[in-house]
């Protein structure tokens, strides 16, 4: 299971990628807006800062664009920026189309906003690099994703897609988790998600008793 951490703050990613591991990016248009500074600042920001061979970066086209053929003109121009660069379109038809002419000429693609096993599956058949499903909020209307995020995972292995699924807008401990237990590749969470889901209340009351325990031994020398 690899962990991308969700965010366009750099002073977030660089933590989280030296002390956690993390191996990978997703941003949007909220996460920049949440950065505070301009969108073409935080693009050249990554480029600059993570030149890694392989540490991808989603960085997401303007959402107003409505048709394949400006999508394409668009995310050629961002992925041209930096090797890294994977280009984040929305799950409908033209993102669909757009999806598959730049997948067609090495340009990788992150089909973002998908939240049913049909829209999973034309972006596996399409070639993109990632298909992101959202679930955090699908279960905060009541909806249990667990068997939307199984059933693409069966469908990539039947048909042996090379696709990875990013399983996206995590919002605690427990859905990471149900993630690598249906096989997802990778899953995307903010910062305070992840930090939140190496903790526990348990472990703080345990640490406590030995400290204590610690505290009233006689610990001698070596």
């Amino acid at each position: 299971m690899k962990y991308f951490l969700d965010s366009a703050i750099i002073d977030e990613i660089i933590y989280a990628k030296e002390n956690w591991g993390i191996v990978g990016v997703t941003s949007n248009p909220k996460h920049v807006k949440t950065s505070g500074k301009e969108f073409f600042t935080v693009v050249k920001e990554f480029a600059d800062t993570f030149d890694d061979d392989n540490f991808p970066i989603s960085v997401e086209i303007d959402p107003h664009i409505k048709d394949a053929e400006t999508m394409i003109s668009e995310a050629k121009k961002i992925a041209a920026l930096s090797n890294n660069f994977v280009i984040k379109i929305p799950c409908n038809e033209q993102g669909l189309i757009a999806t598959k002419k730049l997948s067609d000429k090495g340009i990788k693609v992150n089909v973002t906003l998908v939240f049913t096993s049909s829209q999973a599956l034309q972006v596996g058949r399409i070639g993109a690099r990632y298909c992101s499903p959202f679930i955090g909020w699908q279960e905060a209307s009541g909806v249990d994703c667990y068997n939307l995020i199984a059933d693409i995972v069966t469908m990539y292995h039947n048909y042996d897609f090379d696709t990875e699924i990013i399983v996206a807008a995590v919002r605690n401990g427990k859905q990471i988790a149900d993630a690598a237990v249906m096989g997802a590749d990778i899953v995307t969470a903010g910062f305070d998600v992840y930090k939140g889901s190496f903790e526990h209340p348990f472990t703080d009351k345990g640490l406590k008793i030995f400290q204590d325990a610690w505290d009233e031994t006689d610990i001698g020398s070596l």
